[in-house]
């Protein structure tokens, strides 16, 4: 009998070299130094602090019976709920037959890329994960550098030089605003500058919006206002309702683009199915017009914006850059103020930076290099939400309900947090 052999398959040359989601692989790696007795800040995976509203969790209570598969496409309830949500909020008219229902955006995002076969285009620094989707797939991925001075945003002019060099080839443009990993978002003038740009080139704007409720002014524009016919609109449950767990994202289209929302359910038919039915049935609630639900956003925004404006001066007073956030839970710190004496540390990277704070004193950052930047630059991300989001949602309702969120505020609700930053200042100053 002929002896079997072990035969060796090779991974795909597309996934090979790849490596775990950093922000998944911060998070784990967190929880391994915690584990074994080690004091560690978790500034480096971005969830969000606050509990999902109880509202959401009743309903979700009150669905845990539901069983069935329900349509591609996402429930029909569903559907229309987030048409109407964004028909408030924002003044866009669309359908439920207008929305595509996922167990999470991030899925959702790769099988766009799976049924448009076209370039991405993301501009730097980016989320971690746009880029790997795109070259396990064998995408092609230009990336548009974009500037500190002007806090690290897209302009029309960048998005132009990328499109002018060859008009016909097919494009997804990914807007990510507020901006994970920057915190930083863009204006109205802006917005409007590159819808025309895009509506000039026909590119498919994908606008991630997965914190647009999360501007700290309640004041978030979509483009999809300014560019409607080509615009999908990217959102979800993970970041404004505090349920990144439950995985639940959502894609909204224009009519025009009906026929590719219709291609990317035949690939969910053949893939995830469905989305988890008791999660869709409580998300209802999620988008239907709820006061104690708009209470719990308007409270969530007014402590992020005096949380991240605290830490930013934080930042400012030992020199360190990093644009002033407007939305989400993120800071993008510049460390090359201390660029020397991080060079008698040994570090000359972004990776080697967040390694060595990490080892010397607990803080978790993530690295710049895994959103796009150059490895040299000594940039990294900040997430500012290593603190008790239900404690903090309390003292904002109670102690400080007619009050400005101050000094005081911070401080009682993110001790942990002003910590790191002292452990930090002094890290940075050690020659």
């Amino acid at each position: 009998m002929a002896k079997r052999q072990n035969v060796r398959i090779d991974l795909n040359l597309n996934i090979r070299g790849l490596k775990k989601s950093a922000t998944l692989a911060i998070n784990e790696k967190s929880r391994e130094l915690q584990e074994q007795g080690r004091q560690v800040y978790k500034l480096g995976f971005g969830q969000s602090p606050f509990p999902v509203p109880e509202p959401v969790v009743e309903s979700l209570r009150q669905h845990a019976h539901e069983k069935d598969y329900l349509p591609v496409k996402g429930l029909p309830a569903l559907r229309q709920a987030i048409a109407g949500f964004y028909e408030r909020q924002q003044g866009i008219k669309r359908t439920a037959e207008d929305v595509l229902i996922g167990p999470g955006s991030k899925e959702l995002l790769f099988i766009l890329q799976l049924a448009y076969y076209g370039d991405l285009v993301i501009p730097t620094p980016s989320w971690v994960s746009y880029s790997p989707q795109a070259i396990i797939l064998g995408r092609r991925v230009n990336w548009v550098k974009t500037h500190q001075e002007n806090d690290w945003r897209l302009t029309p002019e960048e998005l132009e030089s990328i499109c002018e060099a060859d008009p016909e080839r097919p494009r997804i443009v990914i807007l990510n605003y507020p901006a994970n990993p920057t915190g930083a978002t863009y204006t109205a003038d802006r917005l409007k500058k590159i819808a025309e740009v895009a509506r000039k080139y026909k590119v498919i704007l994908l606008s991630d919006e997965i914190y647009g409720e999360l501007h700290h002014s309640g004041q978030h524009v979509s483009v999809a206002r300014y560019y409607p016919e080509g615009t999908i609109i990217s959102s979800g449950l993970s970041k404004w309702c505090g349920a990144g767990g439950w995985r639940l994202g959502m894609f909204v289209f224009p009519g025009e683009l009906r026929w590719l929302l219709d291609a990317m359910a035949i690939v969910a038919s053949e893939t995830f199915t469905s989305t988890s039915a008791p999660i869709q049935y409580a998300a209802v609630e999620a988008f239907r017009p709820h006061e104690e639900i708009d209470q719990y956003l308007r409270d969530a925004q007014r402590i992020l914006r005096s949380v991240g404006r605290y830490f930013h001066g934080r930042l400012t007073q030992m020199r360190v850059f990093a644009p002033k956030p407007a939305g989400g839970f993120y800071l993008f710190p510049n460390f090359s103020f201390y660029q020397t004496n991080l060079s008698n540390k040994g570090i000359s990277n972004s990776g080697q930076l967040c390694e060595r704070l990490l080892e010397d004193t607990g803080i978790a950052l993530l690295p710049s290099y895994d959103f796009g930047r150059p490895s040299e630059e000594l940039t990294a991300r900040l997430s500012y939400v290593d603190f008790n989001g239900a404690m903090a949602l309390q003292l904002a309702r109670t102690t400080y309900k007619n009050k400005s969120l101050d000094e005081a505020f911070v401080k009682a609700c993110c001790p942990e947090m002003n910590a790191a930053f002292d452990q930090l200042q002094q890290w940075l100053q050690q020659k």
